[in-house]
């Protein structure tokens, strides 16, 4: 399902700050050769993970999903000056790709790029989180919450990626493993304790949590 318009896409990419350099290359690098560049965030909501990084200033950045690094470029340019973004991917393949652009990037030296089972690295990750950006295995979305949210500073902020599935939780019958996972997530977050949320419709469903 086509969740947003592609000329209303297009315009508001338009309308919204350009990519840097390394940004574009790895953007059409990852069109060209990716089987999976679906996956690849986007300007748009690009921009918006930088926007709200430079909004909050992070110390410590968490990434659950690396995929081929667009994401973490764009969280990285609010990092503060000492500060530090730990991202997490599963595929070695996609890990590789990652950090030689991460190598080319000026925040290079503060992305600490972690290759293996999130669920087995995040428990070894002793830091107190300002931003967390979720956008890996879907079924697992509730349980990679449960692990980063103690650690979540109060008035932090956790996003959660693909929260409307390509439109498949919005159907009357939700089939297939990821959008039932999303969904499970979705429901879990609408009653959870101590959080404020609102769910934006950026590119596949962007959930906005922070920790009250």
């Amino acid at each position: 399902m086509e969740l947003v318009n592609p000329l209303a896409e297009s315009y508001a990419a338009k309308y919204s700050s350009g990519e840097t350099p390394l940004l574009r290359e790895l953007a059409a690098w990852t069109r060209q050769n990716h089987p999976e560049q679906h996956m690849l965030s986007g300007t748009v909501q690009g921009r918006f993970l930088s926007l709200v990084s430079h909004m909050l200033r992070p110390a410590r950045i968490l990434e659950i999903g690396t995929f081929t690094g667009y994401s973490a470029l764009c969280l990285a340019e609010g990092l503060a000056p000492e500060g530090l973004l730990h991202t997490i991917e599963l595929r070695e393949a996609d890990a590789t790709v990652a950090r030689s652009f991460f190598d080319r990037s000026d925040k290079g030296g503060q992305i600490l790029l972690h290759t293996g089972n999130a669920l087995d690295i995040l428990p070894g990750l002793e830091e107190t989180w300002d931003l967390v950006f979720i956008d890996a295995d879907k079924p697992a979305y509730i349980d990679y919450f449960n692990l980063v949210f103690p650690r979540l500073r109060q008035n932090g902020f956790i996003l959660a990626d693909n929260v409307l599935f390509h439109g498949q939780v919005l159907q009357e019958t939700i089939k297939g493993k990821s959008a039932r996972g999303i969904q499970a997530f979705n429901d879990f977050i609408r009653t959870y304790p101590g959080i404020e949320t609102t769910l934006l419709t950026i590119r596949d469903g962007l959930y906005l949590i922070r920790k009250s």
